[in-house]
């Protein structure tokens, strides 16, 4: 039996939950997030999901969360210097605009009473495509990285990105590149931030390797910098709009992510960069999964919808 002490009620959510299963959550969420480059609410919305909490509510909150954990892991990696500031600050502009238009979104879905189910399904396909992409390839990795022939460096080759105007110099990542695409990437994670309350992490981190051509050591600590700033944005504007922000939640979610943030940025230190990409897609796979069975499940309560019609 649960003792009352450990209840702590939730005034914005309007629900009771158990304050050390969020506190043990949000851990959990710090050390993806230090270890993968990941602001992690890929994996803690669904959950806040599954522990009852109202979709708006775990949205908003959870890109509050993020905040505090992507803090927490950037400040391990600016000490390894393993940072590209002035990309992250491109990344940044275009993050900006696209979290101001996502909110936006977000608001007229929830005024149409839909915002739970196109939230669940914008997971499943986000999820789904981008952890079976990201699997492939770390398993080709892997066989590469296994073979006695030197691997070709990633950035060896040009690709269509090579060839956009408005070249910038990023020197941290050696590279030479238009910021065009590192603009719509920021926009892109800017958006499903606003609408699926993640740090976007799970799609920049695969963009800046595969797209840009980054080198993975300066990829998490830069995906990190950019979060901690878009996801800040969002909490303000989803708080000041949708009025959906729980201050409660978000303050025992981020008291476990600040700690489990500097456990997991001195566990992916000691991981080859091919193990980390694997384990994060297996992740990923794993929650789209989850969320297609409940979308396919049969739900508990059939007739909830028409309560109000009983006299």
């Amino acid at each position: 039996m649960v003792s009352p002490l450990m209840q702590i009620y939730l005034p914005i959510a309007e629900v009771s939950v158990n304050a050390f299963l969020l506190l043990g959550l949000g851990g959990m969420v710090g050390v993806l997030s230090g270890m993968f480059g990941v602001g992690g609410g890929f994996l803690m919305t669904p959950l806040l999901f599954f522990i009852g909490i109202p979709p708006a509510v775990a949205v908003a909150t959870e890109a509050n969360q993020i905040v505090a954990s992507s803090f927490s892991g950037v400040l391990a990696h600016l000490r390894r210097k393993t940072v590209d500031l002035k990309m992250g600050t491109v990344l940044l502009v275009g993050g900006l605009i696209g979290s101001a238009i996502g909110v936006q979104v977000f608001k007229i879905l929830t005024a149409m009473g839909q915002v739970e189910l196109l939230v669940t399904l914008c997971y499943v396909v986000f999820l789904g495509v981008v952890g079976a992409l990201m699997f492939i390839e770390s398993l080709g990795a892997i066989r590469r990285s296994r073979k006695p022939s030197p691997a070709p460096r990633p950035r060896a080759h040009h690709n269509w990105v090579h060839g956009l105007p408005f070249k910038m110099r990023f020197r941290q990542s050696q590279l030479y590149i238009s910021a065009i695409p590192v603009l719509l990437i920021g926009a892109s994670v800017g958006i499903l931030a606003a609408i699926m309350g993640v740090g976007g992490g799970f799609i920049m981190v695969p963009a800046m390797i595969y797209i840009l051509g980054m080198p993975t050591k300066v990829v998490v600590g830069t995906s990190l910098f950019q979060i901690i700033f878009v996801t800040g944005f969002t909490t303000l504007m989803h708080a000041t709009q949708n009025y959906t922000v729980d201050a409660i939640l978000a303050l025992l979610l981020l008291l476990g992510g600040v700690v489990g943030a500097q456990i997991g940025a001195r566990i992916g230190v000691r991981l080859k960069a091919e193990q980390l990409r694997i384990l994060l897609a297996l992740m990923v796979l794993g929650v789209c999964g989850k969320l297609a069975f409940d979308l396919v499940v049969q739900p508990s309560e059939l007739y909830s919808l028409g309560q109000g019609v009983a006299h």
